[in-house]
């Protein structure tokens, strides 16, 4: 029933997980060269677990056992292991069987029995509900359909784990046994309880590393300075509340205390008679495996490795980094690194600075994630200039500058900020997107309670930097950067524009709208921001210039009126020191920090708007405003901000009380939402994966902090990236659905794909896509409601005439070859043809301007309702994902690059969007008094192309060029479709971490 070559050792099904523990574990097939770890194993297994797994006694293996649970066909017999440190935690195993229960013999037979034995030490770690995922997407990529398991009623937590799986199940009791019976099909409900799993086992992970209660530093130095005495020194600057060794194996014997500092010493990690969380490895990068291997035996739970020396310096050190990256996961620990700058938690109660950093920085609710050690430091000085110390407005949370990020990376901190209640605002730096599939759902349901900022460097060469051993990924940048934008990502540029619209979305409500209000004591100042709004597409209002002289109350005054007001959105506050005689304030003498009060007060009484600021030569006006807001200065009760507060605006928040404290992690730091646009967003179908655990907890409140810009282009940018991320989250409120489409026949489809898959791959590469013959990709798209217009060959002028006459006149007479096709403008395509006599003289023209009927592969067409020509194509980049694109055909899309783009599968919502979103879209809507085109009709059609891709994952490449979208209806009239082998693994598959 095998054939041959599934024999072989299925190298892809092995992967690195994370448990629920946040440690992790390797799961692989089984092989015969297990039958002594096996045996092992097995001893170190109560007798209980025992009984559960056999039902009976079953104190030892016998030899007969041992062949058994060791040799497998890998086909109608697996078994998978987890490991750890090499040895097996945990296996599951199935076998194939029939509808009696029996051994298979019919290779049609699709269900097989189930079992797990998990050591006693590990349960409660997850490990069998990661097995359960890899087990069943192995058993489907073998046939089998449905898994059986007989389970004792007594083994409760056996049967959760199978019930909890989300598959559907059916539960019978018979003899004494629970059977169960699931399909392995993915359901909404299982794809949510895996996501779930995975979100807080990653989450975890890093949490694990964020707050260890005991650090070694391995590699500190006898001598100040170096990079192990610099980490050293960062850790005890920062009042780390747990425990630090210094580890060193060149400390002299007997030398037990490292001064000045003042930390233990020791040789090597084993005379540490503690348990350490987080090794800093800073030695040199031949030493590193030696203090992996100590680190795991030791216990550790999560190694930064400070040392450089791997990918990024060749091929020679990429693969010390996967040696080292393999090494660490062996023994069940997550990895920072390596070329790392370090990690910081500001939490009180941690204060962790295990980086190069030179100063802690201040506490605050900023999240911030770099590849780059030298971004992260430009990133961290910034921050701090911008508002020092804890509690300012440019505090952080946690920060992570990851270098290589062989194993943490910004995905995994995603995990962890979504639902970490003392991150109000992420900022990303990347260089390189691992898996920017995984990346678009994790920030899609971040941002849905969070902003997500981004900054993407090496965005334009299409390599990775050095170090970064990642996938290519074939889409160019302006395709990912559309993607992140559907995902809710805001996308800047610079390290700048990531510290501006991070401080303004980490203090600020989000706006309403886009109306802008403009006021200010310098009408040129003024005239600037309102230029910039309307650059960056806002809706600013005529700006309100106040005199030269006016004083902090004159300013208070104008921003409560500009506040109260329902015509404003956002206030956008201009300010030069201000002259003139009987100011409230002289020039020098704290003007700053009394305008800083002034303006305070006003967004006090107001706290559903957005304020920000722009100054000339006011530096205390900027740092006044970043500091928290003195306790004086905020109301004590929000009465009367309530009374005036407009319908629908965001409640004002109470002020803390010994009923309603602060958040215990800065206990000074007062603080209101960050106002959500609307209602929390719900999740249509698609997007079930996007979002698939409990919602995080509630925002606490944000302080009074108001952002300062020295430019008005810089505060109008940041202003406008919030009102954009605003609308996106009024929009991600109702996402839209993916329609069914009863003419769709799916599977009909899938069998057709599998016969042209079996004819068209026999000779051709594993993962290599191939073209599907026309006439079979008519029929495949005809199965999702896609239909083509018929294009008949037109090899001489008789066969054009036959054709023409079998279409009916008028028709077109088309060239397809390669460097005309599409070509209406060199020639190859003629349009209107009447009758016999214009269509023969036409074919003359084409072959003796052309070239040869051979050559121009001519090719007859009926005409179809004039309309606007158009483009709809879908691709699958094995790292981005299925991506739907559309563009007006010729010109605006091929030449101007006007294409739109949205992941796979795009709801109605999102496909209306799209076809709004190109530059050219007026063409569609009845520009200059033409008439509209059905833009009805060319939405269902992208959800059509949207369904067939995502139904069959082996549909990698469609192309619908052009389509004539008239005034009521299309008319498609050219298709092209590319199939391949789906990969073995997916984002969509079971939870693995990646390798690369």
């Amino acid at each position: 029933m095998q054939k041959p070559q599934d024999h072989a050792y299925p190298t892809h099904w092995e992967a690195d997980v994370v448990l629920r523990d946040g440690g992790t574990a390797r799961i692989r097939p089984i092989t015969p060269d297990d039958a002594e770890r096996l045996v092992s194993f097995y001893e170190q297994v109560s007798d209980e677990s025992k009984y559960y797994r056999f039902f009976a006694p079953y104190p030892r293996l016998s030899d007969r056992d041992v062949h058994r649970f060791t040799h497998h066909d890998y086909v109608d017999r697996v078994g998978l292991a987890a490991t750890v440190g090499g040895e097996f935690i945990a296996t599951v195993r199935y076998d194939r069987i029939n509808d009696q229960g029996l051994p298979a013999k019919d290779p049609e037979d699709d269900q097989a029995e189930v079992a797990f034995l998990v050591q006693d030490a590990h349960q409660g770690r997850g490990v069998a509900s990661a097995l359960l995922e890899h087990i069943a997407a192995v058993a489907r990529e073998r046939g089998i359909r449905r898994f059986a398991a007989e389970v004792l009623p007594a083994n409760s937590k056996m049967i959760k784990v199978f019930t909890d799986a989300g598959y559907t199940q059916k539960r019978t009791f018979e003899d004494g046994v629970v059977r169960l019976e699931f399909d392995l099909e993915p359901t909404e409900q299982s794809m949510a309880v895996m996501r779930g799993r995975e979100q807080r086992a990653e989450a975890r992970s890093v949490q694990r590393l964020l707050t260890p209660r005991s650090v070694a530093v391995i590699g500190t130095g006898r001598a100040t300075g170096g990079v192990g005495r610099t980490a050293l020194r960062s850790l005890l600057d920062s009042g780390f509340t747990g425990r630090v060794h210094a580890v060193n194996h060149a400390f002299p014997d007997g030398m037990r205390r490292l001064d000045p500092e003042g930390v233990p010493a020791v040789r090597a990690l084993r005379e540490i008679p503690e348990p350490v969380d987080l090794a800093v490895v800073a030695v040199p990068a031949d030493r590193v495996p030696d203090v992996v291997r100590d680190c795991g035996e030791h216990g550790v739970q999560g190694v930064l490795i400070l040392s450089s020396g791997y990918a990024e310096a060749g091929p020679d050190g990429r693969e010390r980094q996967r040696a080292l990256l393999g090494q660490a996961r062996s023994y069940g620990m997550r990895l920072i690194g390596p070329n790392a700058f370090g990690l910081i938690n500001t939490a009180p109660g941690v204060r962790l600075n295990a980086s190069l950093a030179p100063r802690m920085p201040g506490a605050g609710h900023i999240g911030l994630f770099t590849q780059s050690g030298a971004i992260g430091i430009a990133l961290l000085s910034g921050l701090h200039a911008r508002g020092p110390g804890d509690g300012g407005i440019a505090g952080i949370s946690a920060f992570v500058s990851a270098g290589n990020r062989a194993d943490v990376s910004g995905n995994d901190l995603l995990q962890y900020w979504y639902e970490d209640p003392d991150t109000d605002v992420v900022i990303l730096y990347l260089e390189s997107i691992g898996n920017p599939r995984k990346f678009a759902r994790l920030a899609r349901r971040t941002a849905a309670v969070k902003p997500v900022v981004v900054a993407k460097g090496a965005r334009h060469n299409g390599t990775a930097p050095p170090g970064h051993a990642v996938p290519t990924v074939r889409v160019p940048d302006s395709t990912v950067a559309a993607l992140m934008r559907q995902a809710g990502v805001i996308r800047v540029d610079t390290v700048t524009e990531l510290i501006d619209a991070g401080l303004l979305l980490g203090s600020q409500p989000l706006p309403a709208g886009s109306r802008i209000a403009i006021l200010g004591n310098s009408e040129s100042l003024a005239l600037l921001a309102y230029d910039a709004c309307l650059t960056e597409r806002l809706r600013p209002q005529r700006p309100h210039v106040l005199s030269s002289a006016a004083t902090p109350d004159d300013f208070r005054a104008a921003l409560d009126e500009a506040l109260a007001g329902d015509g404003c959105d956002a206030v956008v506050v201009t300010a030069i020191p201000w002259v003139g005689e009987g100011s409230a304030v002289s020039p020098g003498g704290g003007e700053g920090a009394a305008l800083a009060a002034a303006l305070r007060t006003a967004a006090e009484a107001h706290p559903e708007k957005p304020v920000t600021v722009v100054h000339l030569a006011m530096d205390e006006l900027a740092e006044t405003l970043a500091a928290p807001a003195p306790q004086a200065s905020r109301p004590d009760a929000p009465a009367a901000a309530r009374a005036d507060r407009p319908e629908g605006a965001a409640p004002v928040p109470v002020p803390s009380t010994p009923e309603t404290p602060p958040s215990p992690r800065h206990p000074s730091y007062p603080a209101r939402p960050l106002t959500p646009p609307g209602p929390p967003p719900t999740l249509s179908a698609p997007q079930a994966r996007a979002n698939e655990v409990t919602a995080p907890p509630p925002r606490r409140a944000a302080p009074l902090r108001i952002p300062a810009y020295p430019a008005a282009e810089r505060a109008v940018r940041a202003l406008a990236e919030a009102v954009r991320y605003a609308a996106w989250r009024r929009e991600a409120a109702d996402p839209g659905r993916v329609p069914e489409y009863d003419d769709i026949q799916e599977a009909a489809a899938g069998a057709d794909i599998e016969r042209l898959l079996d004819r068209l791959t026999q000779d051709v590469p594993t993962g290599r896509s191939v073209p599907v013959p026309p006439e079979d990709a008519e029929a495949l798209l005809a199965r999702y409601g896609i239909h083509t217009r018929p294009v008949l060959p037109a090899p001489d002028p008789d066969a054009a005439v036959r054709a023409a006459a079998r279409l009916g006149y008028p028709v077109a007479l088309k060239t397809t070859a390669p460097h005309l096709r599409h070509r209406a403008d060199l020639g190859g395509v003629r349009l209107d043809l009447a009758g016999e006599r214009e269509l023969r003289r036409t074919y003359a023209e084409l072959t003796d301007f052309l070239g040869s009927p051979e050559e121009l592969r001519p090719v007859v067409q009926s005409m179809v309702p004039r309309g606007v020509d158009t483009v709809i194509r879908a691709a699958i980049d094995p790292a981005a994902g299925a991506v739907l694109s559309f563009g007006l055909a010729g010109a605006p899309s091929q030449l101007l690059g006007d294409i739109a783009h949205r992941l796979i599968p795009a709801t109605d919502r999102e496909v209306a969007e799209q076809i709004r979103s190109i530059r050219a879209a007026p063409l569609l809507f009845g520009w200059r008094g033409s008439q509209p085109v059905d833009t009805a009709a060319l939405a269902e059609l992208l959800l059509r192309v949207s369904r067939l891709v995502d139904d069959h994952p082996e549909v990698v490449g469609v192309d619908l060029e052009p389509v004539v979208v008239a005034a009521h209806g299309l008319s498609v009239l050219g298709a092209s479709v590319r199939l391949a082998r789906p990969p073995a693994t997916t984002d969509l598959g079971p939870r693995r971490l990646p390798v690369y």
